[in-house]
C-alpha cells in the first residue's frame, strides 16, 4: 500500500502522527540533510488515507521491534522462562491467564494516547463518564488528565472518583468502546488534514536558526513560492512585538511611513504603540495623521503592507542586521 512512498515520505506521515512536541524533538534528532528532505515531505502531505498512515505505523513498528535487542521478553519469554521451573503446561497455562487479564483491563488502549490527546476527547464528557476513565487509568496519566480539566470539572470529577465502588461490567464495555470508535475516527480525520506549509512553519519555528535557513535556501531551489509562503508563516506581522527597540528603529528605516500607516491600520494597540515609540515626536504625529487621513481601507491592502514589513524583516536578519528569535525565547545576555 505504501510501496510508492519513499523513505522521507513515510517519516513525514510518522511525525504527523505524533503530537507536536513528539515530533520535534525526533525532527532535532535528524541530520540536516534528512531535516531537509522530511521537510519537504511534510508540505506535501495532504492526501494520505487512514489505510496508508496504518501501513506506515505497521512498518515502523516492525522494524523497530526487529532491532529491539531484549529476546525474552513479553508474553513468549515469560513462557520460556516458566517452563524451566513448572513444566511446558503448567507454562502456557500461567502465560494465558496473564493474556485474558492484559486483555481485559478496561480503557488499557488510552495508555498510549498520551495526556493531552486524551483530555481533548475526555474533557466535555459527562463527569461521572470521565472518573470512570479516570478510575481506570496509572495514576499518574489520570493526574496529568485531572489537571488539564476546568477547576469546577476537577471537584466534580474527583468527588465522583471518590464515591464510585462498582460500576456494571456492560457500562463500562460500552463507554470504552464509545471512546475508542470516537478517538479512531477523530485520529484518521486529523492526519487527512495535517501537513502543509503551516505545520513546516511550525516545526521549523522550534528549530535553530542555522537548521531552518539551510532548509529554507533548500527549498528556494525547488520551490521558491513555497518557501516564501513557510517563512511567512514562521514569522507573521503581529511578532513584530517579540522585537526589541534597536530592530524595530531599524525596520522603520527600511520601510517608508505611507506602508507602516496602511500596514498598522489591522494591527493590535500595543503593537501601533511599539512602533510609534521607536519614532521621534515629529515622526509618529506625521505617521497618526497619515493613518487618519486613509480612513477605510481594504483588509488585502493592509495584508500585502503587512506581508511587505515582514519580507523587510527577514531580508534584515538574513544580513545580520536584525535578530529575529525563533521558537522558544532568544538567549538573553546579562553584563
Amino acid at each position: 500500500m505504501t510501496r510508492s512512498f519513499n523513505d522521507a515520505r513515510k517519516a513525514a506521515v510518522l511525525l504527523l502522527s505524533l503530537d507536536r512536541a513528539a515530533a520535534q524533538k525526533v525532527l532535532a534528532l535528524l541530520p540536516k540533510r534528512a531535516v531537509e528532505a522530511v521537510s519537504a515531505e511534510i508540505v506535501r502531505v495532504d492526501d494520505v488515507t487512514a489505510e496508508q498512515q496504518a501501513a506506515v505505523l505497521t512498518e515502523f513498528e516492525t522494524r523497530h521491534a526487529a532491532r529491539v535487542k531484549v529476546e525474552r521478553g513479553g508474553l513468549k519469554g515469560a513462557e520460556e522462562l516458566l517452563a524451566g521451573s513448572l513444566g511446558e503446561e503448567a507454562a502456557r497455562e500461567v502465560v494465558e491467564n496473564l493474556r485474558q487479564n492484559l486483555d481485559s483491563v478496561p480503557f488499557s488502549f488510552l495508555q498510549k494516547a498520551g495526556a493531552d490527546n486524551l483530555l481533548t476527547f475526555v474533557s466535555e464528557e459527562h463527569p461521572q463518564t470521565i472518573a470512570l476513565i479516570l478510575s481506570h487509568l496509572p495514576a499518574g496519566l489520570a493526574a496529568e488528565v485531572i489537571s488539564g480539566l476546568t477547576p469546577d470539572k476537577q471537584i466534580d470529577v474527583i468527588r465522583r472518583v471518590a464515591g464510585m465502588e462498582q460500576t456494571s461490567p456492560d457500562v463500562v464495555e460500552e463507554v470504552e468502546a464509545s471512546l475508542r470508535r470516537r478517538m479512531t475516527s477523530t485520529f484518521d480525520q486529523t492526519l487527512e488534514k495535517a501537513g502543509g506549509a503551516p505545520r513546516v512553519a511550525e516545526i521549523l519555528n522550534v528549530t535553530d536558526r542555522m537548521t531552518n535557513k539551510g532548509i529554507l535556501e533548500s527549498l528556494d531551489r525547488d520551490d521558491a513560492d513555497l518557501a516564501d509562503q513557510i517563512r511567512r508563516l514562521m514569522f507573521v506581522f503581529d511578532d513584530l512585538l517579540k522585537l526589541d527597540n534597536k530592530a524595530i528603529q531599524a525596520l522603520l528605516k527600511e520601510v517608508d511611513t505611507s506602508r507602516w500607516a496602511l500596514a498598522l491600520k489591522g494591527a493590535g494597540q500595543e503593537l501601533t504603540d511599539k512602533v510609534l515609540g521607536n519614532l521621534s515626536q515629529r515622526a509618529a504625529d506625521m505617521l497618526r495623521e497619515e493613518m487618519d487621513y486613509l480612513g477605510p481601507v481594504k483588509l488585502s491592502e493592509v495584508e500585502a503592507a503587512q506581508g511587505a514589513v515582514v519580507d523587510t524583516v527577514r531580508r534584515l536578519e538574513d544580513s545580520g542586521e536584525i535578530t529575529v528569535g525563533s521558537g522558544a525565547q532568544a538567549e538573553q545576555y546579562v553584563t
